[in-house]
């Protein structure tokens, strides 16, 4: 039995992935999920698999080498998968050190525990091992008029203490493969959306105001581009690459979904208008009237845009969700998930978005 070490599993796109390796594996494969459960993880986001044998949740940090040398220890790691990051933008902007010390010090820890674990006396390692890196498109920074799209070739710029970390964290996971031939892979992902995603990102956070007639707060203009992801189609490509990817080699993962910001917003706004049932009260609350433009991000990218074509020539990955189905989707799965954005949504978050957003 194959054995998987995913780090913040307990994240949106961690569960996402562990949910779509058991469909499709069932009980041939096991996974220790290692979270450290800060305000983005949420073991609620796994609860169906408590009583899966196959599955094992420790709760570590992983900037700490002990607790993850440990669990190198006592299982035979073949693979991991390394989502664990602090990953909103803004979060980093007023707070830089925790993204240096999880994004950078943290990946560290995890590549020398892997290292240490694996490496065997010639310095060689088993070729059923391998370590994938989870980054992503903001390590580009920002593509300017006339740019095409981020390639697998284009040099890095970030913009944000986030993107910054992520980068960092990224080089040194290839650095790993250059100087040890450690077995990784890199994978840089567009924007992400789907079930169980934390309502500070852009999707969730519209979707759960306009169903309480909340302010939906755009920042700038609201034309900055994003190309997005549906989740489930990101969980099949790290599979794939983990499978069939050339070692030491980066791929990306886009959707081909560019849309600017404020035209995410109406979509929304008319998707819901669509599915919410005649007689619902929260039909006459979603409003554009909502929209409220409140002061541009600091170092705000204007445009991202991911060409996936190295991992569909190479390993025959697609993106398969249109935004249109994804979208519907992932509102449905909200109007079926109400207690659990009512619980990630109380308490600290709540100050933290009235003092992020200045939205009364």
């Amino acid at each position: 039995m194959r054995t998987y070490l995913v780090t913040g599993g307990a994240g949106f796109i961690g569960s996402n992935y562990i949910h779509y390796m058991f469909r499709k594996y069932g009980g041939d494969i096991r996974i220790i999920n290692v979270d450290a459960l800060t305000y983005a993880g949420n073991l609620e986001n796994l609860k169906d698999l408590e009583n899966n044998e196959n599955y094992i949740f420790v709760k570590a940090d992983i900037r700490d080498r002990e607790a993850i040398e440990k669990i190198f220890a006592a299982y035979d790691i073949d693979r991991v998968v390394h989502f664990a990051a602090e990953s909103h933008v803004d979060r980093s902007i007023r707070n830089p050190e925790i993204f240096v010390e999880t994004n950078v010090l943290g990946t560290l820890v995890m590549l020398n525990a892997a290292k240490k674990a694996w490496e065997q006396p010639d310095g060689s390692f088993p070729k059923d091992k391998r370590f994938l890196y989870v980054s992503t498109d903001e390590v580009y920074g920002s593509l300017e008029e006339g740019d095409t799209y981020f390639y697998e070739t284009t040099p890095f710029a970030p913009h944000s203490p986030y993107s910054a970390s992520k980068a960092s964290g990224d080089m040194l996971t290839k650095a790993y493969w250059d100087t040890y031939k450690f077995p990784v892979n890199i994978t840089s992902c567009s924007n992400n959306y789907g079930p169980y995603q934390f309502p500070e990102k852009l999707i969730p956070l519209i979707i759960n105001n306009a169903l309480q007639g909340k302010k939906l707060p755009v920042y700038g203009d609201g034309k900055n581009v994003r190309d997005w992801l549906y989740v489930d189609d990101h969980a099949k490509a790290i599979d794939m690459v983990q499978e069939k990817g050339r070692l030491g080699e980066r791929y990306n993962i886009g959707g081909h979904n560019e849309k600017q910001n404020i035209e995410i917003i109406h979509i929304i706004l008319d998707t819901l208008k669509d599915m919410l049932p005649e007689g619902d009260p929260r039909k006459a609350l979603v409003t554009k009237d909502l929209i409220t433009y409140v002061e541009d991000r600091k170092g705000h990218d204007r445009r991202y845009a991911i060409a996936p074509d190295k991992i569909k020539k190479e390993i025959g990955w697609y993106p398969e969700t249109m935004f249109a189905d994804g979208i519907r989707l992932t509102i449905q799965w909200f109007f079926e998930h109400e207690e659990w954005m009512k619980h990630v949504t109380s308490g600290d978050y709540q100050k933290y978005y009235e003092e992020m957003y200045q939205v009364k």
